[in-house]
């Protein structure tokens, strides 16, 4: 087991997408965030069927980032709500599961 997590979120828009990855990265809250997009959503929001173009962050941090990199992402995000979620990572290779953990510092 490790203590190395990725939290998914989505942004409407390319420049978002860097600015809240840059952040991530610099405040030390995230090793490396990856930028996937642009990609196709279909979701629900009040009360009807919408879609968007999106871009997804992979955000590579660890267990007890949770709250901090939460906060830094409703910080920095445009969204009413923007998805956060977390996904834990039960294996993978040593050395680069030890860099991710050891380039996460936070308060």
């Amino acid at each position: 087991m490790t203590d190395a997590r990725m939290m998914l979120t989505t942004a409407g828009s390319r420049e978002e997408a860097e600015k809240i990855a840059n952040a991530l990265v610099q405040r030390e809250l995230a090793a490396c965030v990856n930028i996937v997009g642009p990609i196709g959503s279909v979701y629900r929001w009040k009360g009807k069927v919408e879609s968007a173009t999106e871009f997804l962050l992979i955000i590579k941090t660890t267990e007890d980032a949770f709250d901090p990199v939460r906060r830094a992402v409703q910080e920095l995000h445009s969204y009413e709500l923007p998805e956060f979620v977390e996904i834990g990572i039960t294996r993978g290779d040593g050395k680069y599961l030890s860099w991710l953990e050891k380039c996460v510092h936070f308060e």
